[in-house]
């Protein structure tokens, strides 16, 4: 009998949409002759399957089950791909931990670590993991022109704490920019990033893992039209994405080999992406790390399962027959 998978998007957060469309390119990654599929979309309000005619039925959230064409269906596997609240913070993999399904994602501890971008990079630069200077700032502090001139400078970055898809991120130039950026990242955050600006080379890598092998794919150069990779560079064709990136064999290794590593430090499950920064003299700076990276057909991670000669079919099918190995 076939494994029952649930394909699980939308969210409550901007990256609704985003989700939703991650959803559908997993869909059509997975072995459809090994497992049955069906997406089912969260939102804060409802919990709804989508069934095979197009219709859909509430989802029961004390067992995760639904009806279809009269039998009740409980998936074996969650695969989740929710960006942002409850499926990227911990929230959604603490609910499956309860009820006993097994899921694509890192841990609840390391799903809110990596979701928080300032407490994941305060936390590797312990272990020596270059970062750029920065600082948290709380919706109920607020903080003076003066400061981030003073503690970080200008040109900086000002962006949600907890959040993705380059929704309510600012690049801020002048003083005047500062207060209108704090208020945009705070619609999307109780708590804001404020990050010195890096000059360099903005690279994507992705990485996943399972009990048998260890997957650290080709490198994406990311070359934006815009001032940086915002929402229309990473969604409406904005942007240059060349795999392999044009790093020379040296630095490629050290890049893959810091990937590989920061993916055993945290102690990271299924696909993971991290985002670097090489500013100059080759020195590699961690941007950030994507726990439910964008699965679209044009998005990091297939692009790359495509250059290093891998079928995703089979990437998918790795990820979930680890949980049942």
């Amino acid at each position: 009998m076939k494994r029952i998978i649930a394909i699980v998007a939308g969210g409550d957060s901007s990256e609704h949409g985003v989700s939703m469309k991650s959803a559908e390119g997993i869909y059509s990654f997975i072995d459809k002759e090994k497992y049955t599929l069906y997406i089912i979309e969260l939102t804060r309000q409802t919990w709804e399957a989508i069934l095979p005619d197009g219709s859909r039925a509430g989802v029961d959230k004390n067992d995760f089950s639904f009806m279809d064409n009269g039998q009740k269906v409980i998936p074996d596997f969650a695969y989740i791909t929710i960006h942002g609240t409850p499926g990227e913070n911990g929230i959604l993999q603490g609910y499956f931990e309860l009820i006993g399904i097994p899921y694509s994602t890192c841990d609840v501890l390391v799903s809110a670590l990596t979701f928080s971008k300032f407490t994941l990079n305060q936390y590797l630069k312990g272990f020596g993991v270059r970062i750029a200077e920065s600082m948290l700032v709380h919706k109920c502090q607020g903080i003076s022109d003066e400061d981030v001139m003073e503690k970080i400078g200008l040109p900086c970055f000002i962006k949600p704490n907890a959040s993705g898809s380059s929704f309510g991120v600012t690049k801020v130039k002048s003083k005047e920019q500062i207060q209108p950026a704090l208020e945009a990242a705070f619609k999307e955050s109780d708590d804001v990033m404020i990050e010195a600006f890096m000059d360099g080379i903005e690279l994507a890598n992705g990485c996943y893992k399972t009990k048998g092998k260890s997957v650290v794919l080709p490198i994406t150069e990311v070359v934006s039209k815009n001032e940086f990779f915002d929402y229309n560079a990473k969604y409406n064709g904005q942007v240059t994405e060349i795999t392999p990136a044009r790093l020379s064999p040296e630095l490629t290794d050290r890049v893959q080999r810091l990937t590989s590593a920061v993916y055993d430090i945290l102690g990271c499950k299924g696909i993971v992406r991290i985002d670097y920064i090489i500013t100059e003299g080759e020195k590699i700076n961690m941007l950030e790390i994507n726990t439910t990276p964008g699965m679209t057909a044009t998005s990091f991670i297939p692009q790359q399962v495509r250059a290093a000669g891998l079928d995703i079919k089979d990437v998918m099918t790795d990820i979930i027959e680890d949980h049942f190995n």
